[in-house]
């Protein structure tokens, strides 16, 4: 009886590529040899030990070794403090504020229960959501809107103006951005002024609660949304003409070349914006509210992030302050975790890929 002779491995591979040369799949069919095995983890691995990478990739790893200490220490290191959370730490108990942590009692959880029982932080809460939702609403969409007009300007010229105009205010400070909405619509600004010449009664917006809302997030329209331009702008650099030539030919409009092609491009941003702008759903702003909190009362300007700077910095209550900013850090994770996933489910990458 004739036997057939086969070859050992029969199996086809798959390939992947790396750097542009192709690289066998990381699971090799069996009866693959160990040297192939170790030249197959040396090539997945970028074509060397750990020690030759580095060597190889070390100009690069110096270039981001200071940003990586900034990082740690100023954003890592710090989140240690939480720990004061659970315990009455007194800073004066001790010489040195780093060793009173050692030596302040240990409570548990009833920071966090004085923390739900006030009404203030509730409060705090409630007016950090709405200000959020209205910023998102009304903010969000200005920068996308901006950046389909200018690109559609024709003239290099005029759209080099309008960006430079647009992207200006973002080198403004929130003293001078809220001087400056003073002088517009304060009591004695400009607009309050000509209605008083003319006989008119006059008003005064920066100091009404019922518009505060909606008056820091024109602030935050007029001071930011040049930054979002830039953004998108950048995006919308990287859509090929031959696009839009291609849908010109077929009948399509300006609407329709917008809609079909400019849109779907700007889609993976806009993705990533949003799950970005949601991860910070509770930081809307401390500076910009903070110096207008006493004109409006803090029943209606007050939210997270000026509370646990009245209540950590004015009335030196670090340990309840230190909770309510670990319950904001908390809550606000979630949000990033549970928006990338609406972004994979909407087949767009998020802040990291699956």
């Amino acid at each position: 009886m004739a036997h057939s002779t086969a070859p050992r491995d029969t199996a086809p591979r798959d390939t992947t590529t790396r750097g542009g040369t192709p690289v066998a799949a990381a699971s090799p069919a069996p009866g693959v040899t160990r040297a192939e095995k170790r030249a197959l983890r040396k090539a997945l691995n970028g074509g060397g030990t750990f020690k030759v990478r580095f060597r190889r990739d070390r100009t690069l790893v110096l270039m981001t070794l200071p940003a990586v200490l900034l990082v740690l220490v100023f954003n890592y290191i710090p989140i240690l403090g939480n720990v004061v959370a659970f315990q009455e730490y007194d800073p004066y108990i001790s010489d040195n504020g780093f060793i009173a942590v050692f030596h302040s009692p240990w409570v548990g959880f009833e920071q966090f229960s004085r923390l739900f029982e006030d009404s203030a932080f509730w409060d705090a809460v409630q007016n950090t959501l709405v200000l959020f939702a209205l910023q998102l609403v009304l903010f969000f969409p200005v920068p996308i809107l901006l950046a389909l007009l200018i690109n559609s300007v024709i003239r290099p010229r005029v759209r080099a103006v309008s960006q430079a105009i647009l992207y200006l205010p973002h080198f403004f400070s929130w003293v001078l951005v809220i001087t400056v909405f003073q002088q517009i619509f304060g009591g004695a600004g400009i607009i309050a002024q000509t209605l008083r010449r003319h006989g008119y009664e006059g008003f005064d917006l920066m100091t009404d609660p019922g518009i505060f809302k909606f008056l820091v997030t024109a602030e935050g329209v007029w001071k930011d949304a040049g930054w979002g331009v830039i953004v998108f702008l950048a995006a919308l650099a990287s859509v090929s003409p031959d696009l839009y030539e291609a849908s010109a030919m077929d009948g399509a409009g300006r609407w329709r070349r917008m809609w079909h092609v400019t849109l779907p491009a700007l889609r993976p941003v806009i993705a990533l914006l949003l799950v970005l702008r949601v991860g910070d759903a509770l930081t809307v702003g401390f500076e910009q509210i903070l110096l207008q909190r006493d004109a409006v009362g803090p029943g209606a300007a007050e939210v997270l992030d000026t509370y646990v700077w009245w209540n950590g910095v004015r009335n030196q209550d670090f340990s309840y302050a230190a909770a309510a900013g670990l319950i904001k850090g908390v809550v606000s994770l979630g949000l990033v975790l549970a928006a990338n996933k609406v972004a994979h489910l909407m087949g767009e990458q998020g802040v990291y890929k699956k």
